[in-house]
């Protein structure tokens, strides 16, 4: 028996993907198909891909060809299953010619011709086409419009800032001169303005009919968040908060074993994030850092704690170091943040059985450790992160629009308590100064 194995992704499964599993079930007796993971594809540049992992495996087999389907989910993974199948033909398209010339040595590899015309990726773009629009006067809208680049169907059409000299070449020819102007050219707005402006901004876009994605802090208090989502609801819109962080691979495969219980029960969340380069941001060292800071804390432990003490430093007006501590029920943690004081950016999750350590910096989470007594236990896990999690949160927020419902990687729990910490930060409750 002559067996055969092809793989791909299957998004959006169409005639040019039946075709190519039709010639490869023709070379032999027996085909397995490989349907490559979404974690596996991220790593390819594949961020696009609409459909999960289960629909894709079930567009395949609906076609009949494959005579077996396994999921690719690491580099390396072709040799192994030639090996471990004992296959006689790789099949692939013929966009991937010379790319696999190296599993000559294993088994017999042919190029199958491609069907011209179509393609996964033409499809996706065909089927959206979101005009954004950029507000803001920081230098950090520059990295959103570049990895927006990478996204289908998602295209800069406006930019609103104060700032225009801090904007590369591309990114000017898009500013505008009002906000009812840049409104009026968009499906969907980004906001990175001052976090005091935000409520006022995102208020007026979903009173036009458009969608807001908007760089955490939403607002600066728990009511304000909680009328804005209210009013996106009623109006079928997406809001959605902006934290990097929440969106890179290896930060929610943190939170999944933690929910599994790797660790045990949790007892203390530690983060910290500080820096002393204020040249790339135009925000307070607290609005700045504090979000990212508290998203593990109530992704992890929720928002029902008993008691805040928010210690803080400031000199001549500038904000240069807060910690927040927390009290539970049954655990504690604590946030480091500041534009004035350095300390080792790490994150620190422990529990009963064993705890986890993210290194510095966090927040561009693509490696972690879980440590147990045993350090022969220990595991380590890591995980490609690219755009520093942005173009990451663009797909999802695009998904978002498409479905007509928000699928955000932060919880509204985690948006409104984000909210309350700013309000008693900026009302001084619970407040020590030193």
């Amino acid at each position: 028996m002559i067996k055969v194995i092809t793989y791909g992704t299957y998004d959006l499964l169409h005639y040019g993907h039946i075709r190519l599993l039709e010639r490869a079930k023709k070379l032999g007796d027996y085909l397995i198909v490989g349907v490559t993971a979404d974690d596996f594809d991220k790593t390819r540049g594949k961020i696009n891909v609409q459909q999960s992992l289960m629909e894709r495996i079930e567009a395949v087999r609906e076609t009949g060809l494959a005579d077996e389907i396994i999921v690719e989910e690491y580099e390396g993974q072709k040799i192994d299953d030639i090996r471990r199948y004992d296959i006689d033909i790789f099949a692939i398209g013929s966009d991937w010619k010379g790319k696999f010339d190296y599993l000559d040595e294993y088994c017999k590899v042919v190029y199958l011709d491609r069907t011209e015309g179509v393609s996964s990726s033409e499809i996706r773009e065909k089927k959206r086409q979101i005009r954004l629009g950029l507000i803001g006067d920081s230098a950090f809208l520059n990295k959103v419009y570049s990895e927006s680049q990478f996204v289908n169907g998602i295209h800069v059409t406006a930019l609103l800032t104060s700032n225009i000299e801090k904007m590369t070449d591309s990114l000017k020819r898009y500013n505008v001169n009002s906000y009812k102007l840049l409104l009026e050219k968009v499906d969907a707005i980004y906001i990175r303005s001052l976090p005091e402006l935000h409520y006022a901004q995102i208020k007026e876009a979903l009173e036009h009919g458009i969608h807001v994605l908007c760089e955490s802090p939403i607002t600066l208090s728990e009511g304000e968040t909680t009328q804005l989502f209210s009013l996106a609801s009623q109006k079928n819109l997406i809001l959605m908060e902006a934290i990097k962080t929440a969106y890179a691979t290896a930060f929610t495969r943190l939170l999944l074993l933690i929910k599994s219980g790797k660790i045990g029960n949790i007892v203390s969340v530690e983060a910290t994030c500080t820096s002393l380069n204020k040249s790339v941001t135009d925000w307070t060292g607290f609005c700045e850092w504090a979000p990212t800071a508290l998203l593990p804390v109530f992704e992890i432990l929720g928002n029902n704690y008993q008691k805040t003490i928010i210690t803080h430093k400031d000199s001549n007006g500038v904000d240069l170091f807060t910690k927040i501590d927390f009290i539970f029920e049954h655990s504690v943690a604590s946030v480091k943040v500041g534009d004035g004081v350095k300390s080792e950016g790490e994150l620190i999750i422990s529990g009963t059985n064993g705890y986890i350590y993210v290194p510095a910096p966090w927040w561009k989470t693509d490696y972690f450790e879980i440590r147990y007594e045993n350090p022969k236990e220990n595991k380590r896990y890591f995980y490609q992160l690219d755009g520093e999690g942005i173009r990451y949160e663009l797909v999802d927020f695009l998904r978002s629009i498409e479905r007509g419902k928000s699928l955000p990687n932060i919880n509204f729990s985690t948006t409104k308590a984000i909210s309350t910490i700013m309000e008693d930060f900026f009302l001084r409750n619970d407040y020590i100064s030193i």
